[in-house]
């Protein structure tokens, strides 16, 4: 085998003595020796790429040669001498220098003068010839560009020799036929030889020649600009350019936050009195910094592509902004923590000043921070959606294909990250804007932890200081209007606000209800004098009692408008205590952190958090702290739906939304029947296991308990009952096992529950920060005016349930299914059999999945009604199964009654809102005349248009949004509402239209615009955006809008009033000014269904149904039912609007409306156009 290669020696002495007399650089440097332990001093001499060293400068053979192309020379530090070194050296230089060859050694080098040094690492780096190298590369990718053009070119010539090749055979058959009709003449003349004639001839050849030429260029031309290449170019072009306005205005976002925002705050951190300091600073803006200096230096690029038209080559910009990817993972990462920080350090009042007077600044356009911090979470789909319509309009051959496919494809991997994140940051959003309305703030906002569940108006009634109803005021017109409520409903809270000025929230006193204290009462019975007198509030009230552990108990009294209305409040309420009562997760959630600790049980099930074969988790939690479903099986959403351990609100909405995408509504029901008849064989064994761990568990979650001789009975995960301090003796007792009662900051612990032949339970607590605290059963008692008994009777050391006989409803127990767990299981002792042990498990998990049965039922009939009434055999299963639950002996009483309101809900007529319907209003207006425009007032106009257009947007039902049914062929049989919808926006906006062009007067006309504008802008007051964008498409019709003469004579406060309502329901950011209205609007709200559904279309088509393994697409389903929970809600509340039957037929009357092509002829007729 080779070891080396053989050199011509008296060449390589030649080149040493040229390099030793004509070198660019010659001089002593001290070498370093190859075992790296002495340093020689050599001669070196640099010719070109060539470093020659010799022993000394009078020496005439080279020692040695280094080849330098391609190497790097760089200074290097000075070691450190060597303590035991004895000598005392002068001050050294050294560089070193770095060969890409393989298995070659660095050479080390130093001198004594520092300008030597740099003299000798100037002229080595120039001799590596490295900016050759990278010219070199620069010119091989010109080369392959030029390359690709000359393959083009080549083509072109190609066409081009082909039609001349035509062109020319087209010539020699007119030579030909030229030269023929001349011999024909010439025969028939042969002695007349008339030059004129030849003249003409040739003349005629010259026009024939060039007409032929010109005709066939543009016949070339025109087929190319109608060929699909030439128009799939042009439309590539214009993504490019949409694409350079995007850029722009996404850097100017950019810059806005960054000068505007971050650099002022961090000057601001730097003051002596900082209102934030520089790490909230960072923590805030996080890398957004850096984001902006990538996207302008990629905005550069786009322009220069630009330049460059029409040659347009984009694959390398993408190139250059892959590897930066990481940036944006970064931010998305941190993205909920970043708001988190901001939310509070709005807390400081110094800050929140500086910030509103950097948000006032003309630049931001009355945008938020949030706002600006979310831009960068939008970025990756908008580049995204570029790139596929890019591809949509690239040929397959084009050079740049690969390498947009590859970029698109890295650039899905990274939006897939950024959509977990994207969800939690909006609910935070949603909470940081309802605390900004409210004028007093609200801290328990800026808790991250809360999730907004719903909004809207409500009555609350006034109570006396007594707790009693004020008897006056019932029943009045003045307690609707200043009775009126906008209320919240978070997972944790109900915030209870009045509306002021300016649209501002104030807080009512007793204004913030913790859940955690409440008690809902869904039909409370007063007396008979305090609802006298309040009949049109029946069935339409609800009752929350509030007993705090510090301070005075009290009851809010709140009347919905509508059942429907009152229904949807009443079980969301429920859900939510529920979650907080029932469901165990939340074992210290009302610490000063907010954090919530999750029980062993479900921290050690690795089913609820690790991916497997028939479900996928995302990275975000719901509101019981439990992942999220991405993907997963029918079977395994019907597990989760039936998990007696949790139920998260998000997810029973979104499984009741969507279920009839993926199952059938009966096989829902089966599983509901099976849980409740077999709720032990029906649970996963895991779930069971976990349920009923062992003590050690126990020791793991609180410690060891001490050891006690009355210690009978451990759980894994014992939940804590809450207890009032003091109470009096009608006072009602809530007695609550899952969520921790505080006292004195401590939290009582069940892990060791024991009852002793006296009577006493001890209870303590295992952990070492908690006290340990007696619980007297003397005490636990439900009280009446009737009866007074225990709740535990004493046998043998063993706690047993009483029988309870039935209470007054007026006065009954606040007592949850919960409280009957511990009834049934806290006095067993060690002496117990294992058959008695394992029954009260069994009775345990039967009152769990009960209870479990029952509320999905009760959510599933309030909110879902529909699904009953349109499948009578689906009702009639669930009334016998409920008839059958009734029966059942071991039904608590609070079980039983619940059951009965759902079977009355089933099978009671709903009243309705008492508003009239869309079929009433047609039928009365079918009847006689309309009545002219003028006869109606603008106010009589707006508030009938907000009627209509309210009847007919609440009636349509979810089915319709899914599968974009509005979007097929058969759309009208299978969105039969959505459709009407949209013809009665259509008919409306002919109908403004027709008004307008009808009269034959500019001053008329003038007087028809600016009433419709004022129409539109009541609407808009009315919170009917639905009417203000059919009013402004009408007036932006091509048939209204090119009338310069009439718009020449409207006033300038008119135009100003269209402007803003143009401006406020434009549809350029996805609606952004109409979806910010939204959001701060209270109900009753009809909103541009076209926004909804356009939303509805992007989802639908980016992500199916189900994945190739055949999995439900749950985290799609999620997203559909938020959309479709914001549209309810606007569905759910209705105006108080009375019914003007004029007005209203004059909005439904058709007769007079003109087409498209009838307002166009009439526009031309009133003002015909004008050649210039």
């Amino acid at each position: 085998m080779q070891k080396g290669i053989r050199l011509n020696d008296g060449h390589v002495t030649y080149l040493g003595l040229l390099a030793k007399k004509d070198g660019t650089r010659r001089g002593c440097l001290s070498k370093k020796s190859s075992d790296n332990t002495k340093w020689h001093t050599k001669w070196f001499a640099l010719l070109q790429n060539m470093l020659f060293y010799f022993e000394s400068e009078s020496s005439s053979r080279p020692a040695g040669l280094y080849l330098l192309e391609g190497c790097l020379c760089d200074r290097a530090p000075s070691p450190k001498p060597s303590q035991s070194s004895k000598e005392c050296l002068e001050k050294q230089y050294y560089f070193t220098v770095n060969f890409t060859h393989e298995n070659q050694k660095a050479l080390e080098l130093r001198t004594e003068d520092v300008k030597e040094c740099d003299e000798w690492v100037a002229a080595i780096t120039h001799a590596s010839y490295r900016n050759l190298a990278t010219e070199h590369e620069t010119l091989m990718q010109k080369y392959l560009h030029l390359l690709q053009i000359v393959e083009t070119e080549k083509m072109v010539a190609k066409q081009l020799r082909q039609q001349i090749e035509d062109g020319e055979i087209e010539i020699e058959r007119l030579k030909s036929e030229v030269i023929l009709i001349i011999m024909i003449l010439w025969m028939r003349n042969p002695n007349e030889n008339d030059d004129t004639e030849l003249k003409k001839i040739k003349k005629v050849q010259s026009f024939l020649r060039g007409w032929m030429c010109r005709r066939k260029w543009k016949t070339i031309i025109q087929d190319y600009i109608r060929s699909p290449h030439a128009e799939s170019m042009r439309k590539r072009n214009q993504v490019v350019f949409s694409m350079l306005d995007s850029e722009a205005e996404y850097v100017q976002q950019l810059h806005i936050l960054v000068n505007n925002f971050l650099r002022p705050l961090r000057m601001a951190a730097s003051s002596k009195k900082p209102p934030i300091t520089h790490d909230d600073v960072s923590s805030i803006f996080l890398n957004s910094e850096t984001i902006m200096f990538l996207h302008q230096i990629f905005y550069q690029g786009l322009k220069a592509r630009i330049a460059s038209w029409p040659t347009l080559v984009l694959a390398d910009l993408f190139d250059i902004l892959l590897p930066m990817l990481n940036i944006y993972q970064e931010f998305v990462r941190n993205h909920q923590y970043s708001l988190q920080i901001l939310a509070h350090c709005k807390q400081n009042r110094d800050f929140d000043k500086l910030l509103k007077q950097y948000e006032a600044k003309p630049d931001c356009e009355e945008r938020t921070l949030e706002t600006f911090l979310t831009y960068p979470m939008f970025q990756i789909p908008r580049y995204i959606l570029t790139l596929h319509e890019l591809l949509a309009h690239t040929p397959h051959e084009h050079v740049e294909r690969t390498s947009l496919d590859y970029a698109k494809s890295k650039l899905e991997e990274l939006s897939r990250i950024m959509h977990d994140e994207v969800s939690e940051t909006e609910n935070i959003r949603k909470n940081l804007a309802i605390e900004r309305m409210i004028v007093e703030g609200c801290e328990i906002l800026l808790d991250t932890s809360q999730t907004f569940v719903r909004q809207g108006s409500l009555i609350q009634v006034p109570m006396s200081e007594k707790g009693k109803i004020t008897r006056g005021r019932l029943g009045s017109l003045s307690l609707k209007k200043e009775g009126e409520r906008q209320c919240f409903l978070f997972s944790k809270h109900v915030i209870i606000c009045t509306r002021g000025s300016g649209g501002k929230l104030h807080l009512t006193k007793n204004g913030v209800l913790s859940l955690i204290d409440c008690t809902l009462l869904e039909d409370p019975e007063g007396t008979d004098d305090e609802y006298k007198g309040v009949q049109d509030m029946e069935h339409l009230d609800f009752k929350i009692v509030v007993e705090p552990k510090e301070g005075q108990s009290f009851t809010v009294i709140l009347v919905a408008s509508s059942r429907q209305e009152k229904s949807a409040w009443t079980s969301d309420i429920s859900q939510c205590i529920d979650n907080i009562r029932c469901n165990g997760l939340m074992m210290n959630a009302f610490e000063e952190n907010s954090k919530v600790t999750v029980p062993q049980m479900i921290k050690s099930d690795a089913s609820l958090y690790c991916d497997d074969v028939d479900i996928r988790f995302s990275k975000m939690m719901n509101s019981c702290k439990v992942l999220q479903i991405r993907y997963a099986s029918v079977e395994r959403l019907l597990e989760r739906l039936t998990d007696l351990r949790f139920l998260s609100i998000d997810f029973l909405n979104t499984f009741l939304h969507s279920y009839r995408v993926f199952t059938r509504a009966d096989v829902v029901l089966d599983k509901l029947i099976t849980i409740y008849k077999k709720p032990i064989s029906a649970i996963p064994a895991r779930s069971l296991e976990l349920f009923f761990a062992s003590s050690q568990n126990n020791k793991l979650l609180y410690g060891e308990p001490p050891k006690s001789p009355r210690a009978s009975r451990k759980f894994s995960s014992p939940p804590p009952l809450a207890i009032a301090k003091t109470s009096s003796p009608n006072r009602r007792r809530k007695l609550s096992l899952n969520i921790p009662i505080i006292t004195g900051g401590k939290a009582l612990d069940l892990a060791a529950l024991s009852c002793s032949s006296n009577g006493y339970a001890s209870m303590y607590s295992s952990m070492s920060p908690f006290s340990k605290t007696t619980l007297d059963i003397n005490k636990l008692y439900v009280t009446s005016p009737i009866t007074k008994f225990s709740l535990f009777s004493y046998n043998n050391g063993t706690v047993m349930s009483s029988c309870r006989p039935e209470m007054d409803n007026n006065n009954r127990s606040a007592l949850s299914a919960a409280s009957a767990f511990a009834i049934a299981t806290a006095g067993a002792n060690e002496g117990t059999p294992t058959k008695e042990k394992n029954g009260d498990k069994e009775f345990v998990i039967r009152r769990a999945a009960t209870n479990r049965v029952l509320n999905v039922l009760r959510h599933w009939v309030s909110k879902h009604s529909q699904d009953f009434e349109s499948n009578t055999e689906l009702k009639l299963k669930v009334i016998a199964f409920l008839e059958e639950v009734m029966h059942d002996p071991e039904l608590l009483t609070q079980e039983r009654k619940a059951a009965a309101n759902i079977i009355r809900t089933l099978t009671q007529e709903d009243p309705g809102d008492n508003q009239i319907s869309l079929e009433e209003v047609t039928q009365l207006a079918s009847v006689g005349k309309a009545e002219p425009f003028e006869s109606h007032s603008a106010l009589e106009i707006a508030e009938q248009l907000t009627l209509l257009d309210h009847l007919v947007f609440k009636v349509i039902p979810y089915e319709e949004f899914f599968g974009q049914g509005w979007m097929k062929n058969d759309k009208n049989e299978r969105t039969p509402y959505i459709m009407k919808t949209t013809k009665h926006f259509n008919d409306i906006s002919n109908l403004i239209a027709t008004e307008i062009l009808r009269c034959e007067d500019v001053t008329t006309r003038v007087a028809v615009i600016e009433k419709w504008v004022a129409v539109a802008d009541i609407c808009r007051c009315l919170h009917n955006y639905n009417a203000v964008l059919e009013i402004t498409s009408s007036l932006n019709r091509s048939s209204v809008f090119r009338l310069k003469k009439t718009w020449l004579k409207v006033s300038k406060q008119t135009k100003t009033v269209i402007d803003k309502l143009q401006k406020l329901v434009s549809s350029e950011g996805r609606f952004k000014n109409l979806r910010e209205a939204l959001k701060n609007c209270d109900p009753p709200c009809v909103p541009y269904l076209g926004m909804y559904l356009t939303d509805l279309a992007f989802i639908e088509e980016g992500t199916p149904n189900y994945t190739e393994d055949k999995l439900v697409n749950f985290s799609k389903m999620r997203m559909i039912s938020h959309i479709i929970r914001e549209i309810r809600q606007f569905q759910q509340t209705a105006y108080k609007i009375d019914h003007q039957p004029k007005a209203a037929q004059y909005l439904l009357d058709n007769s007079s409306v003109l087409d498209e092509e009838s307002l166009y002829e009439a526009s031309l007729r009133i003002e015909p156009k004008v050649n210039n």
